[in-house]
């Protein structure tokens, strides 16, 4: 069977204000120096899926950004325009769909975006075996992440019976657990870290779609005949808003008994607020990770991020700090969760030229 990928793509970065905006949320940020995010999601997962064979599904404000940005060898039919955002089920049963108005069935693996991998040829092992385990089942496959401290903003997949080497039953998702839980799923060792990565058939993650979300199936059925067509965009403004708003995991992954799960183990990191930025860049012998130019006296475990002008720090410690050309974000690290706050601030506020 052909191999496919689908990019999740529509998602805002809001905890990376004031650098991530509507217009260019995290996915379309360079955070490396090398490429922008979903760039490097898209060389990543290469080796495995042609170009021509990634699919984007991304919303309607970020479309000319994102062909601008995005490799070049992607069709510019493979990036699929959300008209409204509604969560992860109806954005993977959209690309499922196309792909069997395109391919009959297809192998499909799903990626955010917007995450890190330090060591990209493991990936690609463990992705690899889950084609295969997808090719020759017809179960839902996701790859999960050895644990490496208690961490409380991860959910966790609780594994059961080892069915083959490195393959397991998943015996439950969990959510994000307080900080006793998370050393108690440490030290046990059969939890791992839910990725948001899967692989399965396009028929099998429609058939569950089916049996689990049946209105939303319905939606994609009357979606189905206006793919590739010249009405698709008319269809998807009148279909779109009429999706449920759920995420794959509890719309389909957390009610199936059909669910594997494969450990990789391959420096992974969501990148999903400021203080991550560990996962990517080296920090100095006080704990600083400094891009752009700076002085720093007496400053510890501090973060700044700035290109546009010197950023000074003196006598602080565990701070955030950004600088954009018209917005400047100061923190201390253990609110980076909360930087999304500001943003919701800023909405109830109108200031939508800082959005």
């Amino acid at each position: 069977m052909k191999r496919y990928s689908v990019i999740m793509a529509g998602g805002g970065g809001t905890r990376f204000w004031p650098l991530s905006r509507q217009a260019s949320p995290k996915q379309l940020l360079n955070l490396s120096g090398n490429d922008v995010m979903i760039n490097e999601t898209i060389n990543r997962i290469n080796p495995l899926v042609p170009y021509h064979q990634t699919l984007i599904v991304t919303n309607q404000v970020q479309e000319e950004i994102m062909k601008e940005v995005v490799i070049e060898e992607i069709p510019k039919s493979n990036i699929l325009l959300e008209p409204i955002g509604r969560n992860t089920a109806p954005c993977i049963g959209y690309a499922a769909m196309v792909l069997r108005k395109r391919e009959q069935d297809a192998l499909m693996c799903v990626h955010p975006s917007d995450h890190f991998i330090k060591n990209e040829s493991e990936f690609i092992k463990i992705l690899d075996k889950c084609f295969d385990l997808a090719e020759s089942t017809n179960n839902l496959i996701t790859i999960g992440i050895k644990p490496t401290f208690p961490c409380t903003g991860y959910g966790y997949i609780h594994m059961g019976k080892e069915i083959d080497q490195n393959v397991y039953e998943v015996e439950e998702f969990v959510e994000k657990p307080n900080i006793q839980k998370a050393r108690e799923y440490l030290d046990s060792g059969k939890f791992l870290w839910n990725s948001g990565m899967f692989v399965w058939k396009a028929s099998t993650i429609l058939d569950n779609i089916k049996r689990f979300l049946p209105k939303l199936y319905d939606k994609l059925l009357e979606l189905e005949q206006y793919i590739d067509t010249e009405e698709e965009a008319k269809a998807l403004a009148a279909l779109y808003p009429q999706m449920q708003n759920i995420s794959i995991d509890y719309g389909i992954m957390e009610r199936s008994n059909e669910v594997l799960v494969v450990p990789g183990d391959f420096g992974w990191n969501d990148v999903g607020s400021w203080d991550s930025l560990g996962s990517i860049y080296e920090a100095d012998e006080r704990g600083n990770i400094i891009v752009g130019d700076h002085i720093y006296i007496d400053t510890t475990n501090t973060i700044a991020y700035g290109k546009e002008h010197l950023i000074a720090a003196l006598g602080v410690d565990n701070l955030i700090i950004v600088h954009t050309p018209d917005a400047t974000l100061v923190c201390p690290k253990d609110r980076a969760q909360d930087v999304k706050l500001i943003v919701d601030e800023l909405k109830a506020k109108n200031r939508n030229e800082l959005l």
